[in-house]
């Protein structure tokens, strides 16, 4: 069985899972919940001076009546003393001392940041994630999303953090930013030991068409928040990797956005994370569904050969290359597997409207024999010759591994796009033809 016991930043941690800071990592019997359930670490709900929250705080996108596959939020940080979030932050820390607790904090001044830094380590924080990236409520006060939009003040922040911290130091990154490594790389010369991403994305969910005021209500108002949830995942992928890529951030990552399974932590494994954080997932199911992922992830890998989550960090994050050098001449064609096929011509319908009219419906002759095809009803075909691999087909048909992608060998050599360009400059290559 795969160890999952991780050391991040210094932190150590019994598997990569830590409970984001949200509303799950509130209160010292969240924490105690959490850790009884197997989580590997906790993020405090952050702290600052106390708030005041209003009523209600959160909304959802819904698809297809899928809930929460987006989630909203407009609550603030911690409407608790700091004084009580500090004192449980010790019990926690005290009676799970193999365990990562985590104090978040968000202060203004270097005095007030010295003061929350050097009463976070008394009370037995493992380390400290500066929260520089809530999107709403903080940030007109100066803080949040407004400092993380900003590198030379976050730069300024993590140095005046620095100069009292000692215990490990990690930024959180906010996604509301044209380029997240900008922010990394602030951190990082900060001195920083390491960041976390993503925070909140600026969003609003959905209008109530009778009211006509977006969600979340508060009397005939609402505000813009902070989305999350499974459907900021592919940001959150993203940024990761431009992180882990970047030879100017060179700090480790704590992955946050959509996860909610063992297969999403092995993705921001793969792509530069080497700790996780889950909030909405934990809001949706509760604290057990760490049991799945802890042993999906390790059964995982085990399959791959890979006795650590170690060796999982940062394995897919080289294969993500800019366009220009991506091969020309690379092909692959969609397949249909007719044994599975179900006849619901979804694939010919995205593809004749939607993509390059590469499918054709034909009789059924004696293409196999799915499930559910009503006799004499027309099937699709690929039409080989017109397949520019797009992957359309294989994405809208309902029915796993139906239709799949297959090489096509063309005899050409690796040709990228920026290959092309210097040799067509030079007069050494012809042009490629325009497509008909």
């Amino acid at each position: 069985m795969a160890d999952l016991s991780t050391h991040f930043a210094g932190i150590e941690s019994p598997n990569p899972f830590w409970v984001a800071s949200g509303p799950p990592s509130n209160t010292a019997y969240q924490c105690h919940r959490a850790f009884e359930a197997g989580w590997g670490g906790v993020v405090w709900k952050t702290i600052g001076d106390p708030i005041v929250n209003v009523s209600s705080r959160y909304s959802a996108h819904n698809v297809n009546g899928q809930r929460m596959v987006g989630f909203n939020n407009i609550e603030l940080i911690s409407d608790r003393s700091p004084e009580t979030n500090l004192r449980e932050i010790k019990e926690c820390a005290d009676r799970w001392p193999e365990h990562a607790v985590i104090a978040s904090l968000m202060t203004d001044t270097r005095e007030n940041w010295h003061d929350l830094v050097k009463r976070s380590a008394d009370a037995g924080a493992k380390g400290i994630e500066l929260n520089f990236g809530c999107p709403h409520g903080m940030c007109e006060r100066g803080m949040g999303s407004a400092v993380g939009q900003n590198p030379d003040v976050a730069e300024t922040l993590v140095s005046w953090v620095m100069e009292a911290a000692e215990i490990p130091v990690i930024v959180k990154l906010t996604p509301n930013i044209t380029d997240v490594t900008a922010a990394a790389r602030a951190a990082r010369r900060g001195g920083a030991d390491a960041i976390s991403l993503i925070n909140t994305i600026n969003s609003i969910t959905q209008v109530d068409l009778d009211r006509l005021v977006p969600e979340p209500y508060v009397g005939g108002q609402s505000a813009h928040g902070g989305y999350c949830g499974p459907a900021v995942k592919p940001i959150a992928l993203n940024m990761v990797q431009s992180c882990a890529a970047d030879e100017d951030v060179r700090l480790p990552i704590s992955g946050i956005g959509g996860i909610g399974t063992w297969r999403d932590a092995a993705e921001f494994l793969a792509l530069g994370a080497s700790s996780l954080q889950v909030c909405t997932a934990i809001m949706h199911y509760g604290f057990r569904i760490v049991e799945e992922m802890k042993e999906g992830l390790s059964d995982y890998l085990d399959s791959k050969g890979m006795a650590t989550v170690g060796e999982l960090v940062g394995k897919a994050a080289p294969t993500v290359n800019s366009w220009e050098n991506l091969d020309l001449h690379y092909k692959r064609i969609a397949a249909i597997d007719y044994d599975k096929c179900i006849g619901c011509n979804l694939c010919y319908i995205a593809c004749e409207d939607g993509a390059h009219q590469a499918i054709d419906l034909v009789a059924p002759g004696d293409r196999g024999n799915g499930p559910g095809r009503i006799e004499g009803k027309p099937i699709p075909e690929i039409v080989e010759e017109e397949c520019v691999g797009c992957n359309l087909c294989s994405l809208v048909c309902p029915v796993d591994d139906c239709i799949t992608m297959v090489d096509v060998e063309t005899g050409k050599e690796e040709l990228t796009w920026k290959q092309y360009g210097e040799l067509l400059e030079q007069g050494k290559i012809d042009p490629i033809p325009a497509h008909p």
